[in-house]
């Protein structure tokens, strides 16, 4: 999905999906970043009282099906100490392929 990103440049983006209940977001997840043959699993959330219902597995599992039919294989990222989240990711197949270093740099 082609989409305006800020001062019109153009960018390659994919849906988001979530989860509501009685009007709540409880989670979401959706596609962002597009590299030849791959596709970023992105904005994986769910509240943490929202937690061990399925949510995040469900919709990150709807994703990846999309990204499969169109041929391209499922990437995304975590913070190495998000233990939860990754303990999620490998249950689905995914598995660590690089460590990255992040400096967050403020004002």
């Amino acid at each position: 999905m082609r989409s305006r990103g800020r001062g019109g440049r153009r960018r390659i983006s994919g849906p988001f999906f979530g989860v509501r209940e009685q009007g709540r977001l409880l989670a979401m997840a959706g596609q962002r970043m597009l590299v030849p043959g791959m596709a970023e699993v992105s904005g994986v959330a769910t509240w943490a009282d929202c937690r061990g219902r399925g949510l995040a597995r469900a919709l990150i599992g709807h994703v990846m099906r999309a990204m499969a039919q169109r041929g391209e294989t499922p990437f995304l990222h975590s913070y190495a100490d998000n233990e939860g989240a990754i303990a999620l990711y490998e249950s689905l197949g995914f598995r660590e392929r690089r460590q990255v270093h992040v400096l967050v740099i403020a004002r």
